[in-house]
């Protein structure tokens, strides 16, 4: 009778093995091709399936539009003479006498280095008195100083320059190589060069946003475009605030890639091919390059196009398939544009399941082998 049931229990166990693998739903990383098309309008789901093609791919190449309004562009460039209530004026006094009006005996020149203009546009000058510097340039404060001490003094010689002060100044804070307060001079009038001044951008220039908020007015670019699009290198106005900061669009991979992951975008425009790369690529043993998935939920005017429809109300989910195996297959995955919050979703081969019903089989059968030559040792 024992040998009888030793004849048995493998058969038995290979039998119990295939049950379970049968009744139990084995591991997946998602949703396969067959479950994803369920899904679809067409089978009573809220999701419209769409292979791509060059009309979609025309249709749903959306990328942020960003950029200066005209009032930001026409803005003209701010005359680096003009004096402002804040500015700091150095002032000099060349007096040929032995006996100087503000200097001492035996120094001809007098040197006044730190003039401030203050808040009603007014200067102090000794023997000159209260000065209007606020809308002069420096030549014509200059010449009115010299006018004045002329009164008391032979024929004065004043120099005046315009030095940095907090008059006509910028705030540039971010992603800067030197964060800070600088002042608008002659050669940081515009925002490039400002730009500059503070040490360029500390992160890809590919992946760069300048904004510029100027009251309750703002603005933004993409860092690059300020050298590709010279009418983007606007004046600066006293009181701009320049942020410098990266590219916050994402994407979401998951299933069959090298990585699962939420992905930052690493250029302006990012193609369906280039989010596969930067995560990897396919992964060689489970991947289906027939089933490549974009999803996202579209604005309702592309939907428009894609579907030829135009009965749709608000956003609709859309799920965008690529065949990487057609021939035309990576010319569409290279000319599909990936947007901020996609998800990119990779199936398994149809194999993969296969293989890990053979797993799970082979394994369990190898267990209850184990299990029934223990049970017949006994």
């Amino acid at each position: 009778m024992k040998s009888l049931i030793n004849r048995w229990a493998r058969p038995t166990a290979v039998l119990a093995a295939v049950a379970v693998v049968a009744s139990c739903g084995l591991p997946n990383v998602g949703p396969n091709k067959r479950q994803l098309y369920a899904g679809s309008v067409q089978q009573e789901g809220d999701a419209f399936v769409v292979s791509v093609n060059d009309r979609v791919t025309r249709a749903t190449a959306v990328v942020p539009a960003l950029g200066f309004s005209d009032a930001f562009k026409n803005a003209a460039t701010l005359g680096s003479d003009t004096i402002r209530p804040g500015d700091v004026l150095g002032i000099t006094v060349y007096e040929n006498v032995d006996d100087p009006l503000l200097g001492v005996e035996g120094a001809p020149a007098t040197a006044l280095s730190e003039v401030q203009v203050d808040g009603s546009g007014f200067i102090f000058i000794p023997y000159a008195g209260r000065i209007k510097a606020a809308g002069n340039t420096p030549d014509a404060i200059r010449r009115i100083i010299t006018t004045k001490l002329g009164e008391q003094t032979p024929d004065p010689q004043v120099e005046v320059r315009r030095a940095a002060g907090d008059g006509a100044t910028v705030s540039l804070v971010g992603a800067v190589g030197g964060q800070g307060v600088y002042p608008i001079e002659r050669p940081t009038r515009t925002l490039g060069a400002m730009l500059a001044q503070a040490g360029g951008v500390v992160i890809e220039p590919e992946i760069a946003q300048v904004t510029v908020i100027r009251g309750n007015h703002r603005g933004k670019i993409w860092f690059q475009d300020l050298y590709d699009h010279p009418e983007l290198d606007i004046a600066l106005r006293a009181g701009d605030r320049i942020l410098v900061e990266e590219d916050t669009r994402s994407f979401t991979a998951l299933g069959a890639t090298g990585g699962q992951a939420q992905v930052g975008f690493e250029s302006h425009t990012l193609s369906a091919l280039e989010g596969i790369a930067q995560v990897g690529g396919l992964n060689p043993s489970t991947a289906d390059p027939t089933g490549v998935f974009i999803l996202r939920n579209e604005a309702p005017e592309i939907v428009a196009q894609v579907l030829g429809r135009n009965d749709l109300q608000g956003a609709q989910r859309m799920v965008y398939v690529l065949d990487l195996t057609q021939p035309n297959g990576m010319f569409m995955a290279r000319d599909f544009v990936i947007r901020d919050g996609d998800t990119l979703y990779v199936t398994e081969a149809p194999f993969t399941q296969w293989t890990k019903v053979i797993s799970a089989i082979t394994g369990t059968a190898s267990s209850a082998s184990s299990l029934s030559t223990l049970t017949g040792s006994e």
